[in-house]
């Protein structure tokens, strides 16, 4: 097997997603060379990932690289990049708050973090949008605990808890909370609010869009023609939010909302960008729970007007995600509670560059 690189990694999964975790330092610094290795050990460009350990969706065609952190206040350096399951294509332009909670856990295992008492308190340096996100990890007898009673919707079973806090959110691509210089805009005729916290998206009423908003995932993926509208939607909101071309790149998301069926605030429908997430993005939820508190917002009028301090019950295809938001020293704090599991460690293979090249 000479002729593969050889590559040191743990598969993990974070929250409702999972994919290969990486040292930085076991990647290549050139960032085309390292997208080139991400693109072979995946499989990308056949929708089963079949030549890859990429799961054939985009919520296990994902990976985290972390190394030591290049900022003050920050313990690691965490760098996501979406990977594309039918395209050769990588995209390091979003954050990832449920792989964010395998984050803390990989970091104390692979020694880049000491473990301290019961609960070690983990502050990430999210690369992709410069931001802090603090994770408090169990680690009894100084080891991480991965079991436990914690349960999150659509993840079968209990695990040990992760407490999430998404420090000041806001602007984590565009620099602004609401990049357009509005909470509520209209795009071929459509209400939207685009928003730019965790996540830059796009939000909209679902029965603007002739659909309930409670249909399962599947029954949206069949729905061609409601895609093909809400990718041109997606287009102009991208445009719209100062982000150029939007085609080729995963942001901003679009997110269908309704009222509430099972006693929630809000009901949601995440797409990412091409396909309804089974459940719910963790940094999704982060930037749909602050748009129910902000007046103005679609989803503000949704949820009838919430103030923080203020826990957002989302409905999604799975379940329910909880969002609790409050303010510390003038800024939004979002709390999640996510789990994560180490699943495999070892090496992975990965095709020469030339080789590559060569499959693009």
């Amino acid at each position: 097997m000479n002729d593969l690189i050889s590559i040191p990694c743990v598969l993990m999964r974070g929250g409702t997603s999972k994919g290969p975790f990486f040292l930085a330092s076991d990647l290549p610094a050139s960032p085309k060379e390292r997208d080139h290795i991400l693109l072979s050990v995946m499989g990308s460009g056949h929708p089963l990932q079949i030549d890859g350990i990429g799961g054939g969706n985009p919520v296990t065609s994902k990976v985290a690289i972390v190394g030591p952190a290049t900022v003050a206040g920050a313990d690691v350096d965490y760098l996501f990049a979406q990977v594309r399951v039918d395209q050769q294509m990588v995209d390091t332009s979003p954050n990832c708050g449920n792989m964010l909670a395998a984050v803390g856990p990989f970091a104390i295992e692979a020694g880049l973090v000491a473990a301290s008492g019961a609960m070690t308190r983990v502050r990430i340096h999210n690369v992709n949008t410069g931001k802090l996100i603090e994770a408090e990890v169990p680690t009894p007898h100084g080891e991480v605990a991965y079991l436990g009673d914690a349960s999150i919707d659509g993840v079968p079973g209990h695990a040990a808890p992760i407490a999430l806090a998404f420090l000041d959110a806001a602007g984590a691509r565009t620099g602004k909370l609401f990049p357009t210089g509005n909470p509520r805009d209209t795009i071929n005729g459509i209400d939207v609010t685009c928003i730019d916290c965790a996540m830059p998206m796009m939000i909209l009423d679902a029965d603007a869009m002739g659909v309930s908003g409670y249909e399962s995932a599947s029954d949206l993926n069949a729905n061609t023609d409601l895609l093909a509208r809400i990718e041109a939607l997606r287009l102009e909101a991208g445009r719209k939010m100062g982000m150029g071309d939007v085609s080729n790149q995963v942001t901003p998301k679009p997110v269908l909302i309704a009222k509430p069926k099972a006693g929630g605030d809000l009901t949601v429908r995440y797409f990412m960008p091409h396909q309804c997430h089974p459940s719910l993005a963790t940094t999704g939820a982060v930037g749909i729970a602050t748009a129910c508190v902000t007046p103005d917002t679609v989803a503000y009028e949704l949820t009838g007007g919430r103030e923080p301090p203020a826990v957002l019950a989302l409905e999604h295809p799975s379940g329910c995600l909880n969002v609790k938001l409050e303010t510390r020293d003038g800024k939004m704090i979002a709390g999640i509670l996510r789990t994560a599991r180490r699943l495999f460690e070892g090496r992975v293979f990965a095709k020469p560059f030339a080789q590559v090249d060569r499959a693009a």
